[in-house]
């Protein structure tokens, strides 16, 4: 989802359809279930702050968020959960779900939950197949076999690879097939079962690195060295096509994984020329087409046909709807080239507010800075920098050196390299500043932390 989705900040956390990001959204559908406990998140150490804060927004309280020091693929990564669940609650069950993912029909997905809680009590590892109403090749499929019981469960016969075209019209047209959403529900203590029977240095590697966790704010972090010990595999190789106990609740709930900008299109209202537009857009004769604006400025199209535009305070994407999964080859270069696009916007989110990076050149940059309430930055130096801060609305404190005063709405204050300082609201109203960097470096690594109530000194 180039250029929106970054690094920094991936999908799952985007606002795509509507005020509340895909992770928000996924948090509440699980919420809305009988008997659900606080939800248990798996992310990595670059976005727990963001995980905490959109959970916050929603009024939802966390259950536990488990830091993934290293990648390891979904089946490792659902192991620590089901520890997690386990010390709390030995009979409990686990519900997974991506959380980057649409689902439209709330209420045939918690009819879909209902039965494979019933399949989860009798031991089976339920996945949830969606029912295909086209011929996809982007997904894998699941084959189901044999009924179990009346409650709509069945046994799963196979996993099956993503197909090309013909096999995917064979699949959708034999009515046995359904597409492999991701989401699965279990007993905790089954799944590590199952796991120890079929990829057991993996769950010693997980167990093992679970028992040497330690806790940070609000935060469960789990040693680097113990956890990339572990096999990386996804929970259908290392589990699901394993197990003897592999069920597939079928379901139609308008379920996507929102996988490419075309594919959002497909899911998203449009209006009578099949466009859909979000933004500040102005479209003549365009059809079929997705355009989305950034706050920044207005986007016109005209005599277009099937295009996606996406604009960003940094890059722009214009492709041909049927070519958007391409977008990797866009990413590839900005790797390749060294560059940053892939990785950050150019507004930043911290822990403590923002920043926006509005203008650099040669030994300068320019950057506007949003103080939550409250907040502080860490207490910090910089070896190769200098700064000027201009307050433009509230009451930022400051700290520099020994000296430590108030500055409000059109005072200033001048940072000397080296110079030991903080920045501080202590309102009830965020405090907003330009910051002026001045020096032979002047890159975000170029920061020692002295002190900080987030846990990064």
């Amino acid at each position: 989802m180039w250029p929106l989705s970054r690094q920094n900040q991936p999908k799952q956390f985007l606002a795509l359809m509507g005020d509340r990001s895909l992770f928000q959204e996924t948090v509440l559908r699980a919420q809305a279930l009988d008997g659900v406990q606080a939800p248990v998140t798996v992310c990595s150490e670059d976005h727990r702050f963001m995980v905490g804060e959109q959970l916050q927004a929603v009024g939802v309280a966390s259950g536990g968020i488990l830091l993934e020091p290293v990648a390891r693929n979904t089946a490792p990564a659902i192991a620590l959960a089901a520890l997690h669940v386990l010390e709390h609650d030995p009979d409990g069950t686990l519900l997974v779900m991506p959380a980057d993912h649409l689902i439209e029909d709330e209420s045939a997905f918690r009819a879909a939950v209902a039965t494979a809680r019933t399949l989860a009590d009798d031991g089976w590892l339920a996945a949830f197949g969606i029912r295909p109403d086209y011929a996809e090749t982007g997904y894998g499929y699941i084959l189901r076999g044999d009924a179990l019981g009346e409650e709509g469960g069945f046994r799963i016969e196979r996993f099956v690879e993503k197909p090309d075209l013909a096999t995917a019209e064979r699949y959708l047209a034999e009515g046995t097939y359904a597409w492999n959403s991701g989401m699965f529900l279990f007993r905790a203590d089954r799944y590590l079962q199952e796991l120890g029977r079929h990829a057991p240095q993996m769950l010693d590697a997980v167990r093992d690195a679970y028992g040497a966790r330690t806790s940070d704010l609000d935060f469960t972090r789990i040693p680097e060295a113990g956890f990339a010990a572990s096999p990386s595999d996804s929970i259908d190789y290392a589990v699901m096509e394993k197990t003897d106990r592999a069920a597939v609740v079928p379901v139609s709930c308008g379920w996507s994984d929102i996988g490419s900008w075309s594919s959002l299109w497909a899911v998203a209202e449009r209006d009578d020329d099949d466009n859909r537009h979000e933004g500040d857009v102005i479209s003549v004769d365009t059809r079929g087409s997705l355009v989305r604006a950034s706050e920044r400025r207005m986007i016109a199209t005209l005599g277009v046909e099937d295009l996606v535009v996406v604009d960003t305070a940094d890059a722009t994407l214009v492709a041909h709807k049927d070519r958007v999964q391409d977008v990797k080859i866009v990413v590839d270069r900005l790797k390749k080239a060294g560059r940053q696009e892939h990785l950050f916007h150019r507004k930043v989110y911290r822990p403590w507010g923002s920043y926006d990076s509005i203008g650099v050149g040669p030994r300068f940059q320019v950057k506007r800075i949003v103080v939550k309430p409250g907040a502080a930055l860490s207490l910090q130096k910089h070896a190769h920098r200098a700064e000027h801060w201009i307050v433009v609305s509230g009451i930022a404190e400051v700290t520099c050196d020994d000296r430590v005063f108030d500055l409000r709405e059109n005072e200033s204050t001048y940072i000397p390299r080296g110079s030991v300082h903080r920045l501080r609201n202590n309102g009830s109203e965020p405090v907003e500043l330009i910051e002026v960097q001045s020096g032979s470096y002047l890159g975000e690594d170029d920061i020692v932390r002295l002190e900080d109530v987030y846990g990064r000194s």
